[in-house]
């Protein structure tokens, strides 16, 4: 019989809302003062005494400096405060651990909504390939002077891949309202979206560029045909292409292309890597000689190439170029510099 009673009293508690505790934690309590008034029990029921004593005994703690001192007083206690006392305690606990389990799980699972802003998305999923991707994002960070955060979208059946470093959200549908939202996806400052499938990778981008416009939207496509057709709906779009075929022609006249070019791109290994840098407000124009002499001189970097503001790269430009305001530097070095006192370039 009193099992039965304990499993009904514990099926009742587990499916109460978080108002019905706070409930019989309020009666547990006003009942308590009650009966401990009544009992004469005055040292146990003044403010704050009583709460400090109810929730050392009720959670069977028991310091034993107050403590009750008549009859009545100890029947209470001991058939009422602590036993009602212990299980409210274990019901909170276990309601509490439970609701941060859940979320916890939730978080892992990709169902929460992720509240970030001025972030970067990874949307799709190919394995040891978007493994790869979050890795070099990751070390670009630490290198950045932006601490952007990092998102990884996907439709694929699966848990965060690197919980702590990286937000994760798993979707129905790349163009679903509810799903992208969760992952801020109008907040994004960089949207890179590397699918295995092109038709899906093109309707998603057409997406985030509708409801994103603003973006830096990054596409990697495996027919490189499919680019033009999506600058046309989203000029502002950089389709990457794939480069392994290039590679090995150029590697077959030229022995170890290849190999260079992975140094160049790969932050994670130690070597030369290639960064950019955008030319602030200068007093006056500088050249590319001046640039390309600046920086090898005091930032021991080479210069190798100047983007405008539409986004026309031009490799190894002439020394008579001129470098304005809002232009892009590409250029080698050890790391990314992330402080240049472009006065000194002048001298």
């Amino acid at each position: 019989m009193v099992q039965l009673l304990r499993k009904l009293i514990l099926k009742h508690f587990i499916h109460m809302r978080w108002y019905s505790v706070v409930l019989a934690l309020l009666f547990y309590a006003f009942s308590s003062w009650i009966l401990l008034e009544a009992a004469q029990e005055h040292a146990l029921t003044r403010w704050p005494d009583f709460l400090y004593w109810l929730l050392v005994t009720g959670s069977t703690v028991g310091y034993g400096d107050l403590s009750p001192q008549t009859d009545a007083g100890k029947l209470i206690t001991s058939l009422f405060v602590i036993p009602f006392g212990l299980s409210i305690f274990a019901l909170i606990v276990g309601r509490a651990a439970a609701w941060l389990s859940q979320h916890w799980q939730r978080g892992i699972k990709g169902m929460k909504k992720i509240d970030l802003s001025q972030h970067i998305v990874v949307i799709g999923w190919q394995g040891e390939r978007t493994m790869q991707l979050l890795k070099l994002l990751i070390k670009e960070r630490q290198d950045a002077n932006r601490q952007q955060g990092i998102l990884l979208c996907v439709k694929a059946d699966i848990e965060n891949p690197m919980p702590g470093q990286i937000e994760f959200v798993r979707v129905g549908s790349f163009c679903s309202e509810d799903d992208m939202q969760r992952a801020s996806i109008d907040d994004a400052a960089v949207i890179i979206i590397d699918h295995p499938q092109d038709d899906e990778t093109m309707t998603t981008a057409l997406y985030c560029h509708q409801r994103n416009p603003e973006n830096h939207l990054l596409v990697y496509f495996q027919d490189e045909t499919l680019s033009n057709l999506l600058k046309l709906h989203c000029p502002n779009v950089e389709c990457t292409p794939s480069v392994a075929v290039e590679m090995l022609a150029k590697s077959a006249f030229d022995p170890g292309s290849s190999a260079l070019h992975h140094d160049l791109l790969s932050v994670a290994d130690n070597g030369q890597a290639q960064y950019s840098t955008t030319i602030p407000l200068l007093e006056k124009p500088l050249n590319v000689q001046q640039l390309f002499s600046g920086l090898k001189q005091h930032y021991d970097a080479t210069f190798i190439g100047l983007g405008d503001s539409h986004k026309q790269i031009k490799l190894n430009p002439s020394f008579e170029t001129v470098v304005n305001s809002g232009d892009k530097v590409f250029y080698i070095a050890s790391q990314r510099l992330k402080s240049i006192e472009w006065e000194r370039f002048y001298v």
